[in-house]
């Protein structure tokens, strides 16, 4: 993510004192979240399991962002990295870049930050059944595509080929490399470690259908340029590249303009 500072600067006290252990926080108000699990996935890169201090869990859909808050720093969005089951933590992953991302990544269990949303759209794999489905990541970008990913496990039988794309700048390490194993030994996932060279592969197979293959990619700007030119100067339907651009996000809900691309606001 490409941080920013933010205009409001509060405490865990301040969003207690002023929303009420009962009231719902509005979209600007970060709502206390309890860090319940931590785990260290590379030298700079951490994942966070948070639960509410009060009220239910949120619910959101894959692909969705929150705003997370470090109190006295300030925010960042992080798209959400577990699965959408019921009774799941939220879980984010974040990459050691920046003042917030820094605070965010050295919390302890037990400490509170802030959440809200969720916001943005969901990348709807689910539109791929019946043929093939291929995510394209570069480095901390697998996290945002993990819940499509955990999606496509649960109802591998719906698909044709899934395919994965990873690849990882020097220095940076993989992410979930233990599940990755996983999902191409257990659920037959065509793995492939380096993005142009895999998706070269891909399009120029015999049996590429670009009818029939939904793509959901994040990772660094030029990666997924470079793949969403290639992809549908193959005949494949933009509508079926599907991008995320979270960098973009400062508020979440299209007020402050950072996000905006011409008449669109991203978030």
């Amino acid at each position: 993510c490409t941080e920013r500072d933010t205009s409001i600067i509060l405490t865990a006290t301040d969003v207690t004192r002023e929303t009420g252990a009962a009231d719902a926080p509005g979209a600007m108000v970060p709502r206390p979240y309890r860090v319940v699990a931590r785990r260290q996935d590379t030298h700079d890169t951490a994942t966070l399991d948070l639960i509410p201090l009060y009220g239910e869990q949120a619910s959101w859909r894959s692909g969705q962002f929150m705003m997370l808050y470090s109190f006295g720093v300030g925010e960042i969005a992080v798209s959400i990295s577990g699965g959408a089951l019921p009774g799941e933590p939220l879980r984010h992953t974040i990459r050691d870049v920046g003042a917030v991302s820094h605070a965010l990544t050295q919390s302890k269990v037990g400490d509170v930050i802030g959440v809200r949303g969720p916001f943005g759209t969901s990348w709807d794999a689910m539109d791929g059944v019946g043929g093939d489905l291929m995510f394209i990541a570069g480095g901390i970008g697998l996290a945002p595509l993990r819940p499509s990913i955990l999606e496509a496990v649960r109802r591998r039988g719906e698909f044709r080929r899934v395919i994965l794309l990873y690849g990882s700048r020097p220095g940076e390490g993989f992410l979930f490399t233990d599940e990755i194993e996983e999902w191409e030994r257990l659920h037959g996932f065509t793995v492939r470690q380096g993005v142009r060279a895999g998706l070269a592969d891909v399009v120029h197979d015999p049996t590429f259908d670009p009818s029939a293959i939904l793509t959901l990619a994040c990772g660094p700007d030029i990666m997924m340029e470079v793949a969403a030119k290639t992809l549908t100067g193959k005949g494949v339907p933009g509508a079926k590249v599907r991008l995320s651009l979270e960098r973009s996000m400062h508020c979440g809900i299209g007020l402050c303009g950072h996000c905006q691309l011409r008449e669109a606001f991203l978030c």
